[in-house]
């Protein structure tokens, strides 16, 4: 089993920059896909960033490419999301997802799921 805890959201202001965390526990191993994915109020949940390890062209969606970059740091078992020039449409939870193998591009489906941390953007 493999367990996920999100950190970092919190509430900002257009144009400013937040941090999230996502710290996995458990039998991590091989080759996994780490995918940041959010869902507003009375929307679908979407992937907004995702890559595997190791290696993988981390993958954004069009409406952050250019404002958020996602990392993995395996050693931490730690992987983050900066975001940056935030804008109210980013308002949202936010969640951090796992796959066992190397592909993770959506809509894969990823196999364990964090609990989801908010994310508000004040205009």
């Amino acid at each position: 089993q493999v367990q996920l805890v999100e950190s970092g959201g919190g509430l900002v202001q257009a144009g400013d920059s937040l941090k999230l965390s996502c710290a996995a526990s458990g039998r991590i191993f091989g080759n996994y896909a780490m995918g940041w994915f959010r869902q507003a109020p009375g929307k679908e949940r979407e992937c907004v960033a995702a890559m595997s390890w190791p290696g993988g062209r981390p993958y954004y969606a069009d409406s952050v490419k250019g404002r958020f970059t996602m990392s993995i740091d395996n050693a931490k078992n730690t992987v983050t999301l900066q975001m940056t020039s935030l804008k109210p449409e980013d308002t949202a939870v936010y969640y951090c997802a796992l796959r066992r193998g190397s592909y993770y591009l959506p809509p894969i489906p990823y196999d364990y799921w964090g609990q989801g941390t908010h994310v508000t953007v004040s205009s």
